[in-house]
């Protein structure tokens, strides 16, 4: 099995990002959490999406064999969550809903507390050709 991170998997990655995405981006109970959680609970927020995908993209993914490939499996978590959070910025852009110039700080929440969903439905669609 290879891993490295390709175009089919950057696709991949995009597509699963962007079908959790776009639901949770129409929500406005997560505009509203963008707006109120306090940098604590984003920060859990953050670390919680890192744990899980790291956990999942080495349980399935990776299949429990690392041991050589340290930097790469750092790199498809750290790229996942990127893509994700792209996918969600310009959802979010497309519904006005990311206020950069006005409100750089809400932008900035609002794309963490969408990602989290996005950044695991990206690394679950990633692995779903893995063997």
């Amino acid at each position: 099995m290879t891993s490295s991170f390709n175009m089919e998997d950057a696709s991949q990655v995009f597509v699963g990002a962007f079908a959790l995405a776009v639901p949770i981006s129409f929500s406005e109970e997560a505009w509203r959490l963008g707006e109120t959680l306090p940098l604590y609970n984003l920060l859990m927020l953050f670390t919680l999406s890192v744990i899980f995908l790291g956990f999942f993209t080495y349980q399935s993914v990776f299949q429990k064999n690392i041991q050589s490939r340290l930097i790469e499996f750092i790199f498809r978590i750290i790229i996942a969550y990127l893509m994700a959070a792209l996918v969600v910025g310009l959802v979010l852009l497309c519904l006005n809903k990311l206020p950069l110039i006005e409100n750089p700080i809400v932008s900035f929440k609002r794309i963490i507390v969408i990602t989290m969903p996005a950044s695991m439905g990206a690394i679950i669609v990633d692995s779903f050709d893995k063997e």
